[in-house]
């Protein structure tokens, strides 16, 4: 099997993952001093009213994760480019780590607001439905195979994506306990320019980690595609040639890690 014919040359040169991680580190530190030092308290909320930077960057790129499974999603099923699915199947799951990061941030919010760790208020309840699918989106991708998971998951990936306008405008179609949208809102609403810096800069931050994950994990889906075939390349010989292999990861003790850096 040659990986060269597969492999999909996102990042031709090592230095930019390099590039990539630094920046993350070091906007997360900007991001941290500006949160937390820069940006002034919120009068009514208090200091928890921090947590808003985290919690709305984390939306935001669990939004746009999405939005990258719906499009490759649609991509691959037009294609039949394997390269789309993978970057559909790695967008599905960073995103849903971000998602993640909202349901956990959003009650250690409410609660000293709300006097309440949940409730069943429109934009609570629509982004868990959104966390749901898209977690059985992967559970549905790791107990199918080949070709017949990668088409399943590209059309619930695209089902799946229509629930994230209902969380966007949830906050406007219905009377809800969830603070009004500060960017984009009604007259009144918005943020001090402080505030408003710090959010973008929280915003920046999220972006640099998701692409940065991103590229790892589109990296690591080829190596696993690459190393499957080989197992089954394995598999289809020993039982030509009539041999017993009872270990089938020997041949990739050397396996080159260095070729996917390369285009």
């Amino acid at each position: 099997m040659d990986s060269k014919k597969t492999y999909l040359p996102i990042f031709k040169d090592i230095g930019i993952s390099s590039v990539l991680c630094w920046l993350s580190c070091l906007a997360m530190a900007v991001a941290i001093y500006m949160v937390f030092l820069y940006a002034p308290t919120e009068e009514t909320m208090g200091v928890v009213q921090r947590i808003f930077y985290f919690h709305v960057s984390s939306a935001w790129i669990a939004f746009l994760a999405f939005f990258l499974v719906m499009a490759a999603s649609i991509a691959y099923l037009m294609t039949g480019n394997v390269r789309w699915d993978i970057w559909a199947y790695a967008s599905a799951e960073i995103g849903t780590l971000f998602c993640t990061l909202v349901l956990l941030t959003g009650p250690l919010w409410a609660k000293p607001v709300w006097n309440t760790w949940w409730t069943w208020d429109m934009r609570l309840t629509t982004t868990l439905i959104l966390w749901l699918m898209y977690l059985g989106y992967l559970m549905l991708r790791a107990n199918l195979e080949g070709e017949r998971s990668a088409k399943y998951a590209a059309v619930f990936g695209i089902i799946a994506f229509l629930d994230v306008p209902f969380v966007y405008f949830s906050i406007r179609w219905w009377r809800t306990l969830h603070p009004a949208p500060v960017i984009a809102g009604k007259a009144g609403s918005g943020l001090a320019p402080e505030m408003l810096i710090a959010l973008l800069v929280s915003l920046f931050t999220f972006m640099c980690l998701f692409v940065y994950l991103l590229q790892h994990r589109v990296m690591v889906a080829w190596m696993e595609r690459d190393l499957n075939q080989i197992r089954q390349t394995v598999v289809e010989q020993s039982t030509q040639y009539g041999v017993l292999i009872e270990n089938q990861d020997f041949i990739i003790e050397e396996y080159d890690f260095q070729e996917y850096k390369r285009s």
